[in-house]
């Protein structure tokens, strides 16, 4: 494989090629080294986008978290290197359960399949060129690192940055700046939201100690 990638815009629409990775799994568990595999180099931002799908619905799919939130930001960060990501062993061959992972790829084919009809060209210049994308692509990055903390059974905490991930992905795959700012917005909603419940904790905090005194 090449030393880098030349991210280009491109025409697959994602629900289509989520339709097509999920139609060649098969087996009792997948691993994230044959997702990538069946992708190919330049759908590295598909598999970005892929990866945030189970974070979108109520669904708990052992090992997931681990696995996909590390995967994304270790390729986005390679998207902004523009270089081939690196992954550790322990990630690429994780066996994830396709019982669970393969329904909620599909229920996320709805939602794909409905933000795949507002995609178009449009504000070209948010996704277009070495810098510009090497700073979505830390955008991404920090969403990843906002869905990996450790707030799984609070309601949002990865849905949220789940939704930037899959905004500021498929916005920059088909060239929609409008679908990008989108993703840095809901990056700014996650931090808020984040602060807003790093507060409330620190708050009862006080008030538990000012009580025993």
């Amino acid at each position: 494989m090449s030393a880098g990638i030349q991210f280009e815009d491109t025409s697959t629409s994602l629900s289509g090629k989520l339709q097509e990775l999920i139609g060649g799994i098969s087996g009792q568990y997948v691993t994230l080294r044959a997702l990538m595999n069946a992708v190919g180099e330049q759908g590295l931002l598909i598999l970005c986008a892929i990866a945030s799908l189970p974070f979108l619905l109520p669904v708990s799919i052992p090992g997931v978290s681990t696995v996909f939130g590390a995967a994304i930001i270790l390729i986005s960060l390679a998207i902004a290197a523009n270089r081939l990501p690196w992954l550790p062993k322990k990630i690429l061959d994780r066996e994830l359960d396709t019982k669970k992972l393969v329904p909620a790829l599909q229920r996320g084919l709805g939602i794909v399949s409905r933000l795949d009809r507002l995609l178009k060209p449009r504000l070209i210049a948010l996704t277009t060129g070495l810098f510009v994308n090497r700073l979505n692509a830390l955008a991404i990055t920090l969403a990843g690192v906002l869905l990996m903390f450790p707030l799984g059974l609070i309601p949002f905490s990865n849905t949220l940055p789940g939704i930037a991930i899959l905004l500021l992905s498929t916005g920059m795959i088909q060239r929609d700046g409008a679908v990008v700012l989108g993703g840095y917005l809901f990056n700014v909603i996650t931090i808020i939201y984040f602060s807003a419940l790093a507060y409330g904790a620190f708050s009862a905090g006080r008030g538990v100690a000012s009580m025993l005194g």
